[in-house]
């Protein structure tokens, strides 16, 4: 940031830790840092964690952010602040939106939660302030990139339509066992969201709902095998952005291979069970542990043909691993979740747009080129 702000994040998990203290650190001019929580003494806890992990002197206050209502502390904040970034599990995403819009704050989200990202899309359409969705890891960074690919390879070419555009990341530990080979570094909650609810690609040229887990194949990438199925939320918009240019576009998990085995026999016995999310929840839980050593695979890649008729195929792979930032080190999925975030936040607040700001509508190369997501992701050569 090259000026002050006054930055409102609500949640106090590991993004918004991470996202507190990349805002801190890699600022020009640190902003002061408010983390909401509904557990006061968890928010304050986040905040002294922000301090003793940066090396510049900033201001960084926990305060108490309830489930319902709206307390006198937090009007005063939302009036001095500068904008809100949402860090809260999806479900509260409209909720925390609603307060930006009514106290003209800009906004950015995480969430890969599709219906609730249209209640906000709905809502926010006419704001004076800017709101960002899903500007993530995937969704967020990956379509950005798999976007400015897509971009390239029609610049490069000469063309205006792609064979294909191909989305894959995966949260992945380092080590993974029998007999589900897998390590949660993420929210619970959100793999079983991803599993169960269906997702949107582009199959000849139109956008479609395609059932989650229902494509399962391999993929090599820098060497090592993994397998990729289609999960809800990570492809973002551009389904819609792309529809009529792209034959076949779709975003896909990575896993080890046996995974998805194991999570198909679970999903075997949910029946006619109205709550198969929280059943698998619990089922992974009771069996997966959480694992802090992580890595973040990805992987982008389109196809198509040149003017001669000649296939051809721009790709980009990276291993993104633990990242020392300040005085603290963060885990992989922390780096590559805040740091889209905190470059939307640098955005909104620089630029001060308005209205609905979704991945396809941002600038790839200019994105891509900015500080926080060069200090995680490297450089991308358009």
């Amino acid at each position: 940031m090259k000026k002050h702000y006054n930055i409102i994040i609500a949640g106090a998990g590991g993004i918004a830790r991470a996202v507190g203290l990349l805002l801190a650190e890699w600022s020009e001019i640190s902003p002061s840092i408010f983390i909401g929580n509904r557990t006061l003494s968890k928010a304050i806890k986040v905040a002294n964690w922000i301090k003793k992990g940066t090396t510049k002197k900033v201001i960084v206050k926990g305060f108490l952010l309830p489930e319902d209502g709206i307390t006198n502390e937090m009007e005063e904040l939302f009036y001095e602040g500068s904008i809100i970034l949402d860090c809260l599990p999806g479900r509260f995403a409209p909720r925390v939106a609603k307060f930006a819009l009514d106290f003209k704050l800009h906004y950015a989200n995480l969430t890969e939660y599709v219906s609730e990202t249209n209640k906000i899309i709905e809502f926010v359409k006419n704001a004076q302030t800017g709101f960002i969705l899903q500007t993530g890891l995937a969704p967020g960074y990956i379509n950005v990139l798999g976007n400015g690919l897509f971009k390239k390879f029609c610049n490069d070419y000469s063309v205006d339509k792609v064979n294909s555009l191909k989305l894959r990341v995966g949260a992945l530990t380092k080590h993974a066992v029998a007999p589900h080979y897998y390590g949660f570094t993420w929210s619970s909650v959100g793999v079983a969201t991803e599993y169960i609810k269906d997702t949107f690609a582009i199959r000849n040229f139109k956008k479609v709902s395609l059932p989650a887990l229902s494509e399962r194949a391999k993929i090599i990438i820098n060497g090592i095998t993994y397998e990729e199925d289609l999960t809800s939320g990570g492809a973002a918009d551009l389904p819609d952005s792309l529809s009529g240019l792209i034959e076949s576009l779709d975003y896909k998990t990575l896993r080890y291979p046996g995974h998805y085995k194991w999570i198909q026999q679970q999903l075997s016995n949910l029946g006619n069970t109205q709550n198969a999310i929280l059943f698998l929840q619990k089922r992974m839980e009771s069996t997966i542990p959480y694992i802090e050593d992580d890595q973040i695979i990805l992987y982008a890649g389109v196809e198509g043909n040149d003017l001669s008729g000649k296939l051809r195929s721009i790709e980009i792979a990276k291993t993104i691993e633990p990242q020392i930032v300040g005085n603290h080190l963060l885990k992989a999925i922390q780096t590559t979740t805040a740091a889209p975030l905190a470059q939307a936040a640098k955005y909104l607040l620089e630029t001060n747009p308005s209205g609905v700001i979704l991945q396809s509508n941002l600038n790839p190369v200019k994105f891509l080129e900015g500080k926080f997501i060069k200090s995680v992701y490297g450089t991308i050569d358009f």
